[in-house]
């Protein structure tokens, strides 16, 4: 069963789950990581929406931490949101 993401005011972050093989795996994301990523000339954008609109390459993300051993939860930084470039052949 899936979890439905939402904003928590609190931390100023969307909480969502990803299907990481069999399991569902915790992770968040800033309002402000979000914000310089995916919205960074707008202007009082709505975190959950953006995260919504963005979701399959934010879940990657998620889904690349763990491969690479991190842990729930999986809180993500802008470092781990750059545009990830192929390395040219």
């Amino acid at each position: 069963m899936s979890q439905i993401p939402f904003f928590h005011e609190a931390t100023g972050a969307v909480r969502f789950w990803v299907q990481v093989s069999d399991a569902l795996v915790g992770a968040s994301v800033s309002r402000e990581a979000l914000h310089y990523r995916f919205r960074p000339d707008g202007r009082g954008e709505d975190p959950l929406e953006t995260y919504k609109s963005h979701a399959a390459e934010i879940d990657e993300v998620v889904r690349r931490r763990v491969a690479q051993g991190s842990i729930e939860p999986v809180m993500l930084r802008e470092f781990d949101l750059r545009p990830v470039v192929a390395p040219k052949v």
